[in-house]
């Protein structure tokens, strides 16, 4: 068998059956060989971040990798923005990269790059494979590699030789990497934090956000009586009714540092120390009190729920009920507004719905609504390079089987970034549900220049603004095979939703905000 093959029944041995894809000449073999050999699930991106994004959406719902299948180096430079969401959100992805034939590379050919360089500043695992006979162990190792805890970016670049040549060897799935023990010293420095008296903060971040990890949270919190939130940049919570009602630290520094100012004690569960999102005049980069002392109970490559269990052990925390959040909202009524959209969201959003929310500026208080909503998972951007909300519900979707709706609260500016989503959800018949806050403008920015220092004036504001044209998102929608219709009103947002879960595919409601 050729190289290509034995990547193909190599990646299913390791449990890889999903491949998101925008292939070209280089990896014509490997298309191929997807053809001989049943049981890889293809997904068409029309562009490689939508690609990407798709498979970072897949990873954090399925929690096994997805392949990608991207051409050369300019391929991987055109999916590296959600590459790079995907590291911060510690997303398991397998990058198949075609490149340049070994023989044909030193002629410099138009495609030619240099890919390795480009997969090393989004990835944990980086290898050129440049023999037939060493495809198969290397796709093995990458598998290995995307799936050590808590999850990573694995990129094999295949020269179009080592897919074509004869000798391909399928190797047999390896044993997942163990994750790093709980440190005992770090469990009783937290303890001791706990049992101070002080004002004491526990912060969680990855897994530790998750149902399992809340749960453990919240008995240590109700025996010591410290804070919980959730890092900013969690890429995945449990939320809903029987989950926490846990807020994230804020985004705006003022309000962060407001937050934070009474913990005298801050104990790091999978979390970084909280900072800014970006530098602002005069004001400093963390957001904790300058006194604060900060504890790691455990590191990302730790297990987070072992070392909460570890540490309500050692604090004698007995278990404890979750809160009661109270009644589910009603549908909101009137003109749109932040409050008024999570109140809906929540009002009528199926049980075990995923929310993947791209909302940016306008939906930084979408939590404090939606507590009493069914349980559902919230998926957030973890990285902050906007484009990353249609590509990840798509593959959460994908990831669910067609099981459960996924709706996206996702505003205009950042949709134009990866909007051929949309093809892709009609292409595959998705329960997707995508509510576009259409306000016509990059509403964050806005308030970035502001938090500079300075006020926008008229060529700042055309810079900013997207009403000239404006975006006709039901046009937009429609072009992409996605039904789609407008609201001006809350009443007519509900009827809308009400109506896009019914179905078994996609719809697109455009709110003007």
């Amino acid at each position: 068998m050729n190289g290509a093959r034995s990547l193909v029944e190599t990646l299913l041995r390791s449990g890889v059956d999903t491949c998101f894809a925008n292939p070209g000449t280089s990896e014509m073999h490997f298309v191929a060989a997807l053809d001989q050999v049943p049981g890889m699930h293809c997904v068409l991106g029309l562009q490689e971040n939508v690609v990407t994004g798709m498979a970072d959406g897949y990873w954090r719902i399925a929690r096994k990798p997805a392949c990608t299948l991207l051409h050369c180096g300019p391929g991987l430079g055109n999916g590296w923005t959600n590459l790079h969401n995907a590291r911060r959100a510690r997303s398991g992805i397998v990058n198949i990269v075609g490149d340049q034939a070994t023989y044909h590379r030193p002629h410099d050919p138009p495609l030619t790059a240099d890919t390795e360089a480009l997969a090393r500043a989004v990835s944990g695992w980086v290898r050129t494979t440049t023999r037939a006979q060493d495809v198969g162990r290397d796709a093995a190792e990458a598998v290995r590699a995307a799936r050590s805890h808590p999850g990573q970016v694995a990129t094999l670049v295949l020269p179009s030789d080592a897919s074509w040549d004869e000798g391909g060897v399928v190797a047999d799935a390896l044993p997942l990497v163990v994750p790093a023990a709980v440190d005992g010293h770090a469990v009783e420095r937290a303890a001791r934090a706990l049992r101070s008296g002080e004002p004491t903060l526990v912060l969680l971040g990855g897994h530790a956000a998750l149902a399992e990890g809340q749960a453990l949270a919240w008995r240590v919190a109700q025996a010591t009586g410290a804070g919980l939130f959730a890092e900013f940049g969690t890429a995945h919570l449990a939320r809903g009714r029987g989950h926490l009602q846990i807020e994230r630290v804020p985004y705006k520094t003022d309000l962060a540092i407001e937050a934070l100012a009474r913990y005298r004690h801050i104990v790091l569960v999978n979390a970084k120390p909280p900072v800014g999102f970006f530098a602002y005049p005069g004001k400093p980069s963390t957001q904790y009190a300058p006194d604060a002392q900060l504890h790691v109970l455990s590191r990302p490559e730790q297990e987070a729920v072992a070392a909460l269990r570890a540490l309500a052990e050692a604090l004698v925390a007995p278990p404890v009920e979750m809160p009661d959040p109270g009644p589910r909202p009603e549908a909101a009524s009137g003109a749109p507004s932040p409050d008024k959209v999570a109140q809906t969201v929540a009002a009528l959003m199926p049980d075990h719905a995923i929310v993947s929310d791209e909302s940016v500026s306008y939906g930084r208080g979408f939590y404090k609504n939606t507590h009493a909503a069914p349980p559902h998972d919230w998926l957030h951007l973890a990285g902050g390079a906007i484009g990353d909300g249609l590509p990840v519900a798509t593959g959460a979707a994908i990831a669910a089987r067609g099981q459960r709706r996924v709706v996206s609260l996702q505003a205009d500016g950042s949709a134009m970034y990866s909007l051929q989503s949309l093809w892709t959800q009609a292409r595959e018949r998705l329960p997707c549900t995508t509510i576009l806050l259409a306000n016509g403008r990059y509403d964050i920015l806005v308030g970035e220049y502001k938090g500079v220092g300075a006020t926008p004036g008229p060529t700042a504001m055309n810079m900013l603004d997207l009403g000239n044209p404006g975006l006709d998102w039901v046009h937009l929608a429609n072009g992409m095979g996605v039904e789609a219709a407008r609201a001006a009103t809350m009443e007519e947002c509900a009827d809308l939703l009400r109506g896009s879960f019914a179905r078994s595919g996609p719809f697109l409601i455009e709110l003007r905000i």
